[in-house]
């Protein structure tokens, strides 16, 4: 079972029932029955464009801060002064 995360859920019990029928009709368990469901969902949701050149943006961002010669005393930036951009 390694790789894997415990997860606990609550579902219907027409859900349940249906996960039972279905698990012993092809001799495989709830958990992989589940498991096979969520793969099946997940694929078929079309994934989102990301704008590259604007995570580029923010990494460069970040890196420019983490860069930054610390001041005596603390940082030399404001929390404010991230959620202006």
């Amino acid at each position: 079972m390694s790789g894997k995360i415990r997860k606990q859920i609550y579902i219907e019990p027409r859900q349940e029932n249906l996960l039972k029928a279905i698990a012993q009709q092809a001799g495989i368990s709830e958990a992989e029955i589940i498991r096979q469901a969520i793969d099946l969902h997940i694929s078929s949701i079309p994934v989102s464009q990301t704008n590259l050149a604007a995570w580029e943006t923010e990494k460069q961002f970040i890196n420019n801060i983490k860069n930054r010669n610390s001041l005596p005393g603390g940082r030399d930036w404001r929390r404010e002064d991230l959620y202006e951009r």
